[in-house]
């Protein structure tokens, strides 16, 4: 007689900043296995800060209500021993938000504090394959704070989220050509998670009445793509914010679960995704000690950088100012972590 066969062990999966709006969007989707699988068990690690523990109590109530039978086990706590233990993904969604008069040096050292706590503990207690996504901004100044506090964990494990513009950039153009947004693919987003990033689709394809077209062809409209379509994605979160008076949420978890889900699952045949990664023996002339978004593509949970895509002159000055500020970012939080 055969048995059938056992379902796999849990993972353990952290998501720090748990009591906060992004972390209310995105645990349902973890829990519910839209992101690890629909057959994974899950034990669901909640981090916060003490004073928002009562506040993680509703929280985790709510997970047991959902009754999902993949969460094993859901685990709130405000100490990174607990937090960090044996994981085997970190979602790194809580840091120091900017407050109102706040200098972005502040908001820097601030942050530079809570990413080393957290990389220190990720070194001491997680798993050495644990796969690390930071949310909180910085972001990438804030991964790259991590990954240089957490020295056994590789480098390639570690990343931060570009994706939220990765998928607006793609719903724009979809929208512009009046097609769904999976039939856009190849957008790349360079650089910093900020408003300096640089959102290209030089290299990216719109599938219009079936047959793959490069996007400037299918848009039609090049003053559009050079001028407003930059500008929108870039400033696409303070215009959320602007309206609904809280930074963009659902968007974000969204972007999040589309992140790991390609960590663990890999990307498509032919296309590439955008994600902040470490630069090193990048073939773009991008400054080597950074964390720096580019377009990749994932096979068994390892990511491979998008080699020897042409440059234009355009292209080139974008991606060179978004490096020249995460090299500033990145010194002056490394003058904060050596004090």
């Amino acid at each position: 007689m055969s048995y059938p066969p056992l379902p796999p062990e849990p993972i353990r999966v952290v998501v720090t900043g748990a009591a906060g709006q992004i972390a209310y969007s995105l645990l349902y989707s973890i829990a519910k296995g839209d992101v690890f699988g629909k057959d994974q068990p899950i034990i669901l690690v909640l981090l916060d800060i003490p004073p928002m523990l009562p506040v993680l109590d509703g929280v985790v109530m709510e997970l047991q209500d959902c009754a999902l039978p993949l969460l094993r086990e859901v685990i709130p706590t405000d100490k990174v021993e607990v937090g960090f233990k044996d994981l085997d993904a970190a979602i790194l969604v809580g840091s120091m938000p900017r407050k109102e008069g706040m200098e972005r040096k502040d908001l820097l050292k601030a942050n530079v504090a809570i990413f080393k706590t957290q990389g220190a503990a990720l070194d001491k207690y997680a798993k050495k394959t644990v796969k690390v996504l930071v949310v909180g901004n910085p972001a990438n100044t804030n991964c790259l704070i991590a990954s240089k506090s957490a020295p056994s964990i590789p480098k390639e494990n570690f990343s931060c989220l570009t994706r939220l513009d990765h998928n607006r950039a793609s719903s724009q153009v979809a929208m512009r050509c009046g097609v769904s947004s999976d039939k856009v693919k190849n957008v790349i987003i360079w650089g910093n998670h900020s408003s300096t990033q640089y959102p290209d689709v030089h290299h990216a394809k719109v599938n219009v009445h079936g047959s793959e077209t490069p996007a400037y062809d299918a848009v039609k409209d090049e003053t559009w793509l050079r001028g407003d379509f930059i500008s929108t994605v870039q400033q696409r979160g303070a215009a959320v914010i602007k309206a609904r008076k809280l930074s963009s949420a659902m968007s974000a978890a969204k972007a999040i679960c589309d992140h790991m889900r390609d960590i663990w699952f890999g990307t498509k045949e032919g296309e590439f995704i955008s994600m902040g990664v470490y630069a090193a023996g990048n073939s773009y002339g991008i400054p080597e000690d950074l964390i720096y978004s580019f377009p990749v593509e994932i096979k068994n949970k390892t990511w491979k950088m998008v080699d020897g895509l042409p440059i234009n002159d355009f292209s080139r000055a974008k991606m060179d100012a978004t490096a020249a500020e995460l090299v500033e970012e990145r010194d002056t939080a490394m003058d904060f972590l050596s004090q």
